[in-house]
């Protein structure tokens, strides 16, 4: 499907079909959610992918009851110690020449930032945290699409309560669970909403 047409096509889908999802369709998924970007290509989000009727049902106490009929459900998460690996990602990222042109003017201007003491304000760990949310959101939204090009529907779940699910689904706490993704074949067809025009949105130009 083209591209535009992906964009335009996508909708937040709330009923789905029982058909069940073919594994290749979920594989080409999470491969679209594996390729969204990060900091210094860390990484940091990972997936649990739910089809069991069972676990469906009791995940259904811990969110909005729509989950529970899609035929797959990606629990979408931070892996918090990616961080701990960034100093090696950025070696690799440096030794196939992601930086080339640019690496030695980007070093100086960090330095000059560290002695004026910005560095501390421009990265510290809240923002890190921040970042492990975007990251996951960007990768959240690479799978949306790359459903509605496999003909699926999906919607971004973020009301659970993420405690829960963490003991429903035996996750330890170097995971953040950020949201919930039911996937399925729609069962209706959502009329499109309105936006807001770029010139509503756009603040200025400088």
């Amino acid at each position: 499907m083209e591209f535009n047409e992906v964009i335009k096509l996508r909708r937040s889908i709330r009923k789905f079909k029982a058909e069940p999802i073919p594994d290749e369709y979920v594989n080409e998924i999470l491969k679209a959610g594996r390729l969204a970007p990060s900091v210094s290509n860390i990484q940091s989000t990972r997936y649990l992918v739910i089809k069991n009727p069972e676990v469906k049902e009791k995940l259904n106490e811990y969110t909005v009851p729509f989950v529970k009929s899609a035929p797959v459900v990606i629990v979408c998460c931070a892996y918090k110690k990616a961080w701990n690996e960034q100093e090696k990602r950025f070696l690799e990222l440096k030794e196939i020449g992601a930086f080339k042109d640019f690496y030695e003017e980007t070093k100086q201007q960090m330095e000059i930032l560290e002695k004026e003491g910005k560095v501390e304000r421009m990265a510290n760990p809240e923002i890190f945290s921040y970042y492990l949310w975007q990251h996951a959101a960007i990768a959240i939204d690479h799978m949306m699409l790359k459903a509605v090009d496999l003909g699926l529907g999906s919607c971004w779940v973020g009301f659970v309560d993420r405690e829960k699910v963490r003991e429903l689904v035996n996750l330890d706490n170097d995971y953040d669970i950020i949201a919930l993704l039911p996937i399925g074949y729609p069962s209706y067809n959502p009329a499109p909403r309105s936006r807001f025009s770029v010139d509503q949105l756009l603040l200025k130009e400088l």
